[in-house]
């Protein structure tokens, strides 16, 4: 039996006929806090009915398979699809997964895979989505942009996205950045505020209407609205608990003041 894995990353295409793309731009959603870039990358492929490109499997995706609703299993995996977008200036290549490498070598040499495959269809400009974490429930996201080039930033700045200007960006989604941009690929950052605590439907959807924006299309939202209503009512339900959770204690406080009777001498 030959060895599917002789090296770290492993990429599968689903036909050895490329397709021919236009000026494809690369957009990448990767499982990470909140499910925020996931799920709102997912919706857009599902919406746009990409075409299967590629599997990318590796030794460092955690150590399981996934089942599917078919009740079949498969190794973790990160999937490339594409779309042939008729009449308009760009197609696009997009990225989703199971699961994000857990050794850090991994992650630099995966992020290498794909600016690679990217070059090979010509992509200059690649886009990811992800989590900004405040620790706090909101109704309604933030978005927050970093970018790999002043004209990044300009078209940030156009559409009233929140420049960063300090910290880090862990995982794929800032090492497709700085890969990127040492690989002559200029790159953006989206990323939506979030709590941190749930899979934050809500923020998924903000950030994807702010990606639409920019590239210019337009969506049937339906399905990734109710997620994000669901999300609001949890938080809302989340917030109720905690709010009776601490009158609770407060009255309990109360009470132990009131009967905590006056000291006195005891021998």
């Amino acid at each position: 039996m030959m060895a599917f894995f002789q090296n770290d990353i492993k990429t599968v295409y689903s036909s050895k006929k490329f397709p021919s793309l236009r000026s494809p731009i690369l957009i990448c959603g990767f499982p990470g806090s909140g499910y925020v870039g996931k799920l709102a990358i997912d919706h857009l492929i599902k919406e746009l009915t990409s075409r299967h490109l590629a599997d990318i499997y590796s030794t460092s995706f955690p150590p399981q398979v996934m089942i599917k609703d078919t009740g079949i299993v498969e190794l973790m995996k990160n999937v490339l699809y594409y779309v042939k977008d008729k009449g308009k200036k760009h197609d696009f290549l997009f990225l989703t997964g199971d699961a994000q490498p857990v050794s850090s070598k991994v992650e630099y040499l995966l992020g290498e895979e794909i600016i690679k495959i990217a070059k090979n269809f010509d992509v200059k400009q690649v886009v990811t989505l992800g989590a900004y974490i405040t620790g706090m429930f909101v109704e309604t996201p933030r978005i927050f942009g970093v970018a790999t080039d002043d004209a990044g930033l300009k078209l940030l700045n156009s559409f009233n996205i929140s420049k960063i200007d300090n910290g880090s960006i862990s995982g794929m989604n800032g090492i497709l950045l700085g890969i990127g941009k040492i690989n002559n690929v200029k790159g953006i950052s989206l990323l939506g505020e979030t709590s941190g605590y749930v899979i934050d439907a809500n923020a998924s959807m903000h950030i994807l209407k702010k990606l639409l924006s920019i590239i210019g299309r337009e969506i049937n939202m339906e399905d990734l609205d109710k997620k994000a209503k669901d999300t609001i009512m949890l938080i809302k339900s989340i917030e109720q608990r905690i709010g009776d959770k601490n009158s609770a204690s407060d009255d309990a406080q109360q009470m132990v003041q009131k009967k905590q009777p006056e000291i006195g001498y005891i021998s």
